[in-house]
Protein backbone atom coordinates (compact mmCIF):
# COMPACT_ATOMS: atom_id res chain seq x y z
CA UNK A 1 0.00 0.00 0.00
CA UNK A 2 1.38 3.41 -0.88
CA UNK A 3 2.31 5.92 1.95
CA UNK A 4 0.92 8.94 1.93
CA UNK A 5 2.11 12.84 1.80
CA UNK A 6 0.67 15.16 4.25
CA UNK A 7 0.81 18.66 4.98
CA UNK A 8 -0.32 20.13 8.21
CA UNK A 9 -0.73 23.35 10.03
CA UNK A 10 -1.10 24.12 13.72
CA UNK A 11 -3.52 26.77 14.35
CA UNK A 12 -6.12 28.41 16.73
CA UNK A 13 -9.86 27.15 16.94
CA UNK A 14 -10.81 30.46 15.90
CA UNK A 15 -8.77 30.28 12.38
CA UNK A 16 -9.38 26.56 11.93
CA UNK A 17 -12.10 27.20 9.49
CA UNK A 18 -10.28 30.34 7.24
CA UNK A 19 -6.96 27.65 7.75
CA UNK A 20 -9.20 25.03 5.98
CA UNK A 21 -10.23 26.89 3.46
CA UNK A 22 -6.83 28.40 2.71
CA UNK A 23 -5.25 24.63 2.16
CA UNK A 24 -8.34 23.73 0.08
CA UNK A 25 -8.31 26.47 -2.49
CA UNK A 26 -3.90 26.07 -2.84
CA UNK A 27 -4.62 21.98 -2.85
CA UNK A 28 -8.26 21.82 -4.75
CA UNK A 29 -9.13 19.22 -1.77
CA UNK A 30 -11.08 18.85 1.12
CA UNK A 31 -9.30 18.53 4.33
CA UNK A 32 -9.89 17.65 7.58
CA UNK A 33 -9.09 19.41 11.17
CA UNK A 34 -8.52 18.06 14.84
CA UNK A 35 -9.06 20.11 17.85
CA UNK A 36 -6.64 18.58 21.09
CA UNK A 37 -8.69 18.93 24.14
CA UNK A 38 -5.40 18.98 26.33
CA UNK A 39 -3.19 21.88 24.17
CA UNK A 40 -6.15 23.46 23.10
CA UNK A 41 -5.15 23.49 19.73
CA UNK A 42 -6.23 23.07 16.41
CA UNK A 43 -4.39 21.49 12.90
CA UNK A 44 -5.69 21.40 9.81
CA UNK A 45 -4.23 19.29 7.21
CA UNK A 46 -4.37 18.04 3.58
CA UNK A 47 -3.11 14.20 2.37
CA UNK A 48 -2.25 12.93 -0.99
CA UNK A 49 -1.04 9.70 -2.71
CA UNK A 50 1.75 11.39 -4.50
CA UNK A 51 4.04 14.59 -3.36
CA UNK A 52 2.71 16.71 -6.71
CA UNK A 53 4.13 19.90 -5.12
CA UNK A 54 7.11 22.18 -4.06
CA UNK A 55 8.28 21.90 -0.22
CA UNK A 56 9.30 25.54 -0.47
CA UNK A 57 6.93 26.93 -2.42
CA UNK A 58 3.89 25.26 -0.65
CA UNK A 59 5.38 26.38 2.70
CA UNK A 60 5.83 30.35 1.00
CA UNK A 61 2.33 30.16 0.01
CA UNK A 62 0.74 29.13 2.83
CA UNK A 63 2.83 31.41 5.08
CA UNK A 64 1.51 34.25 2.49
CA UNK A 65 -2.27 33.18 3.10
CA UNK A 66 -1.48 32.66 7.05
CA UNK A 67 -0.21 36.73 7.07
CA UNK A 68 -3.96 37.51 4.93
CA UNK A 69 -6.06 35.62 7.58
CA UNK A 70 -4.29 37.32 10.31
CA UNK A 71 -4.85 40.98 8.66
CA UNK A 72 -8.44 40.08 8.44
CA UNK A 73 -8.47 40.22 12.20
CA UNK A 74 -7.85 36.30 13.10
CA UNK A 75 -5.29 34.99 15.62
CA UNK A 76 -3.69 31.85 13.15
CA UNK A 77 -0.92 30.92 16.18
CA UNK A 78 1.94 29.65 15.88
CA UNK A 79 0.94 29.03 12.43
CA UNK A 80 3.74 25.92 11.98
CA UNK A 81 3.70 24.04 8.84
CA UNK A 82 4.52 20.27 8.33
CA UNK A 83 5.00 18.58 5.44
CA UNK A 84 5.56 14.57 6.02
CA UNK A 85 5.76 10.72 4.47
CA UNK A 86 3.92 8.49 6.34
CA UNK A 87 2.18 5.27 6.37
CA UNK A 88 -1.78 5.07 5.92
CA UNK A 89 -1.58 2.48 8.59
CA UNK A 90 0.24 4.90 10.93
CA UNK A 91 -2.49 7.59 9.45
CA UNK A 92 -5.46 5.48 10.57
CA UNK A 93 -3.62 4.88 14.02
CA UNK A 94 -3.24 8.44 14.71
CA UNK A 95 -7.03 9.09 14.44
CA UNK A 96 -7.68 5.85 16.81
CA UNK A 97 -5.94 8.33 19.10
CA UNK A 98 -7.69 11.54 19.09
CA UNK A 99 -10.97 10.65 18.48
CA UNK A 100 -13.00 9.32 21.24
CA UNK A 101 -16.93 8.41 21.60
CA UNK A 102 -18.87 11.46 22.34
CA UNK A 103 -22.34 11.66 24.68
CA UNK A 104 -25.05 13.76 23.59
CA UNK A 105 -26.79 13.57 26.72
CA UNK A 106 -28.51 10.41 27.82
CA UNK A 107 -30.28 10.24 23.81
CA UNK A 108 -27.06 10.14 21.53
CA UNK A 109 -23.79 8.56 21.23
CA UNK A 110 -20.96 9.08 18.71
CA UNK A 111 -18.39 6.68 18.33
CA UNK A 112 -15.97 5.21 15.95
CA UNK A 113 -16.37 1.97 14.82
CA UNK A 114 -13.24 0.64 16.70
CA UNK A 115 -14.85 1.72 20.38
CA UNK A 116 -15.94 -0.98 22.60
CA UNK A 117 -17.81 1.35 24.78
CA UNK A 118 -21.78 0.30 24.58
CA UNK A 119 -24.93 2.56 24.68
CA UNK A 120 -27.05 3.34 27.32
CA UNK A 121 -30.56 2.17 27.47
CA UNK A 122 -32.23 3.72 24.75
CA UNK A 123 -28.92 5.39 23.63
CA UNK A 124 -28.97 5.72 19.37
CA UNK A 125 -25.22 5.15 17.93
CA UNK A 126 -23.84 6.83 15.20
CA UNK A 127 -20.49 4.76 13.97
CA UNK A 128 -18.65 7.80 12.38
CA UNK A 129 -14.81 7.36 11.75
CA UNK A 130 -12.93 9.89 10.45
CA UNK A 131 -11.36 9.95 6.83
CA UNK A 132 -8.45 12.07 4.72
CA UNK A 133 -11.64 15.21 4.44
CA UNK A 134 -14.11 14.75 6.86
CA UNK A 135 -13.87 14.74 10.75
CA UNK A 136 -16.20 13.30 13.22
CA UNK A 137 -18.40 16.41 14.86
CA UNK A 138 -15.56 16.94 17.45
CA UNK A 139 -15.81 20.51 16.54
CA UNK A 140 -17.96 22.92 19.07
CA UNK A 141 -20.48 24.67 16.29
CA UNK A 142 -21.29 20.61 15.15
CA UNK A 143 -21.26 19.96 18.96
CA UNK A 144 -24.05 22.31 19.24
CA UNK A 145 -26.10 21.30 16.30
CA UNK A 146 -26.17 17.93 17.72
CA UNK A 147 -27.24 18.61 20.93
CA UNK A 148 -29.72 20.91 19.62
CA UNK A 149 -31.30 18.06 17.77
CA UNK A 150 -31.07 16.19 21.07
CA UNK A 151 -32.95 18.22 22.73
CA UNK A 152 -35.79 19.17 20.46
CA UNK A 153 -36.90 15.70 19.51
CA UNK A 154 -40.82 15.22 21.00
CA UNK A 155 -40.80 11.24 21.28
CA UNK A 156 -43.84 10.50 19.52
CA UNK A 157 -43.72 13.49 17.54
CA UNK A 158 -43.70 13.81 13.72
CA UNK A 159 -40.51 16.29 13.46
CA UNK A 160 -38.51 16.80 9.76
CA UNK A 161 -35.05 17.74 9.70
CA UNK A 162 -32.88 19.78 6.82
CA UNK A 163 -29.35 20.02 7.56
CA UNK A 164 -28.11 22.24 5.00
CA UNK A 165 -23.86 21.87 4.62
CA UNK A 166 -23.72 18.15 5.72
CA UNK A 167 -20.37 17.45 5.54
CA UNK A 168 -19.92 13.87 7.02
CA UNK A 169 -23.41 13.75 7.33
CA UNK A 170 -23.09 13.31 10.93
CA UNK A 171 -26.12 15.47 11.81
CA UNK A 172 -28.57 14.19 9.58
CA UNK A 173 -27.53 10.57 10.43
CA UNK A 174 -27.71 11.71 13.86
CA UNK A 175 -31.38 13.49 13.43
CA UNK A 176 -32.32 9.56 11.36
CA UNK A 177 -30.92 7.73 14.37
CA UNK A 178 -33.53 9.82 16.57
CA UNK A 179 -36.84 9.07 14.98
CA UNK A 180 -36.98 12.36 12.91
CA UNK A 181 -38.59 11.70 9.70
CA UNK A 182 -38.37 12.85 6.39
CA UNK A 183 -34.34 13.89 7.09
CA UNK A 184 -32.73 15.59 3.91
CA UNK A 185 -29.55 17.04 3.73
CA UNK A 186 -27.42 18.74 0.87
CA UNK A 187 -24.10 19.78 0.15
CA UNK A 188 -22.50 22.30 -2.51
CA UNK A 189 -19.15 20.22 -2.46
CA UNK A 190 -19.43 16.30 -4.10
CA UNK A 191 -17.05 15.08 -2.12
CA UNK A 192 -19.12 15.67 1.03
CA UNK A 193 -22.21 14.15 -0.90
CA UNK A 194 -20.01 10.92 -1.36
CA UNK A 195 -19.23 10.89 2.35
CA UNK A 196 -22.19 11.28 3.55
CA UNK A 197 -24.17 8.26 2.03
CA UNK A 198 -21.32 6.18 2.37
CA UNK A 199 -21.87 7.33 6.28
CA UNK A 200 -25.47 6.97 6.33
CA UNK A 201 -25.32 3.16 4.80
CA UNK A 202 -23.15 2.21 7.15
CA UNK A 203 -25.16 3.94 9.56
CA UNK A 204 -28.03 1.70 8.05
CA UNK A 205 -30.17 4.76 7.18
CA UNK A 206 -29.55 5.88 3.51
CA UNK A 207 -33.25 5.01 3.03
CA UNK A 208 -34.39 7.37 5.74
CA UNK A 209 -32.40 10.66 4.35
CA UNK A 210 -32.51 12.26 1.27
CA UNK A 211 -28.75 13.11 0.35
CA UNK A 212 -28.39 15.65 -2.81
CA UNK A 213 -25.73 18.25 -4.09
CA UNK A 214 -27.14 21.01 -3.52
CA UNK A 215 -26.20 25.04 -3.24
CA UNK A 216 -27.75 27.14 -0.33
CA UNK A 217 -27.70 30.45 -2.71
CA UNK A 218 -30.29 28.73 -5.31
CA UNK A 219 -32.52 27.47 -2.68
CA UNK A 220 -36.73 28.71 -3.38
CA UNK A 221 -37.72 31.60 -1.77
CA UNK A 222 -41.24 29.73 -1.28
CA UNK A 223 -40.49 26.33 -0.80
CA UNK A 224 -42.86 23.01 -1.14
CA UNK A 225 -41.73 21.49 1.85
CA UNK A 226 -40.91 22.89 5.15
CA UNK A 227 -39.30 21.56 8.22
CA UNK A 228 -39.71 21.49 11.74
CA UNK A 229 -35.69 21.49 12.85
CA UNK A 230 -33.27 23.51 10.09
CA UNK A 231 -29.50 23.34 10.64
CA UNK A 232 -27.13 25.51 8.87
CA UNK A 233 -23.92 25.11 9.82
CA UNK A 234 -22.29 27.88 7.28
CA UNK A 235 -19.62 30.92 7.36
CA UNK A 236 -21.32 34.23 8.62
CA UNK A 237 -20.76 35.79 5.47
CA UNK A 238 -23.13 32.68 3.37
CA UNK A 239 -25.91 32.95 6.46
CA UNK A 240 -26.30 36.59 6.56
CA UNK A 241 -26.01 36.67 2.37
CA UNK A 242 -29.00 34.01 2.36
CA UNK A 243 -30.60 34.60 5.48
CA UNK A 244 -34.15 34.50 3.61
CA UNK A 245 -33.51 31.66 1.61
CA UNK A 246 -32.12 29.66 5.03
CA UNK A 247 -35.40 31.17 7.69
CA UNK A 248 -38.01 30.11 4.92
CA UNK A 249 -37.43 26.64 5.30
CA UNK A 250 -38.53 26.37 8.91
CA UNK A 251 -42.09 25.71 9.44
CA UNK A 252 -43.84 27.91 12.24
CA UNK A 253 -43.28 26.92 15.46
CA UNK A 254 -39.93 25.33 14.33
CA UNK A 255 -36.29 25.28 15.28
CA UNK A 256 -33.81 26.77 13.18
CA UNK A 257 -29.86 26.26 14.60
CA UNK A 258 -27.43 28.25 13.30
CA UNK A 259 -23.45 27.38 13.24
CA UNK A 260 -20.51 27.71 11.84
CA UNK A 261 -19.89 31.35 13.40
CA UNK A 262 -16.85 33.59 14.71
CA UNK A 263 -17.60 34.97 18.12
CA UNK A 264 -17.29 38.40 17.00
CA UNK A 265 -19.45 38.14 14.03
CA UNK A 266 -22.37 36.41 16.00
CA UNK A 267 -23.73 40.03 16.26
CA UNK A 268 -23.95 40.63 12.81
CA UNK A 269 -25.67 37.10 11.93
CA UNK A 270 -28.24 37.41 15.01
CA UNK A 271 -29.12 41.07 13.28
CA UNK A 272 -29.87 39.42 10.22
CA UNK A 273 -31.92 36.64 11.58
CA UNK A 274 -33.80 38.41 13.96
CA UNK A 275 -35.42 40.98 11.02
CA UNK A 276 -37.02 38.32 9.58
CA UNK A 277 -38.66 38.14 12.62
CA UNK A 278 -37.21 35.30 14.66
CA UNK A 279 -35.68 35.26 17.73
CA UNK A 280 -32.72 34.18 19.82
CA UNK A 281 -33.59 30.98 21.94
CA UNK A 282 -30.80 29.46 22.96
CA UNK A 283 -27.03 30.44 22.31
CA UNK A 284 -23.40 28.74 23.34
CA UNK A 285 -19.54 30.57 23.12
CA UNK A 286 -16.98 27.81 23.11
CA UNK A 287 -13.01 27.96 21.31
CA UNK A 288 -14.12 30.92 19.66
CA UNK A 289 -17.35 29.90 18.28
CA UNK A 290 -20.63 31.07 19.00
CA UNK A 291 -23.71 29.40 17.61
CA UNK A 292 -27.66 29.74 18.17
CA UNK A 293 -30.95 28.21 17.72
CA UNK A 294 -33.62 30.89 16.87
CA UNK A 295 -37.58 30.31 16.85
CA UNK A 296 -40.41 32.34 15.48
CA UNK A 297 -44.08 33.18 16.26
CA UNK A 298 -45.32 33.37 20.21
CA UNK A 299 -46.77 29.89 19.82
CA UNK A 300 -43.23 28.61 19.40
CA UNK A 301 -42.58 29.22 23.00
CA UNK A 302 -45.65 27.49 24.07
CA UNK A 303 -44.72 24.04 22.14
CA UNK A 304 -40.83 23.74 22.90
CA UNK A 305 -40.64 25.42 26.18
CA UNK A 306 -37.71 23.28 27.63
CA UNK A 307 -36.55 22.11 24.68
CA UNK A 308 -33.75 25.18 24.57
CA UNK A 309 -33.40 27.83 27.33
CA UNK A 310 -31.33 31.25 26.64
CA UNK A 311 -27.86 31.03 27.71
CA UNK A 312 -26.11 34.52 26.75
Amino acid sequence: MKPLWKISVATTPEAEDAVAELLGTIFGTAVSAYFDVETRASTVSAYFSEKKFSSREVREEIQSGLKRIEDCGLKTGAGKISIAKIRREDWAESWKRHFHPIEIGRSLLIKPSWSKKRPRNGQAVVILDPSLSFGTGQHPTTLFCLREIARCRKIGARQSFLDIGCGSGILAIAAAKLGYTPVCRFDFDSEAVRVARANAKVNGVLQKIKIARGDVTKLAASPKQRFDLVCANLISDLLIAESWKIAVQLKPGGVLVLAGILKSEFAGVRRAFEALNLKLISARSEKGWRSGSFGRAEKFFERTAGCASLTL
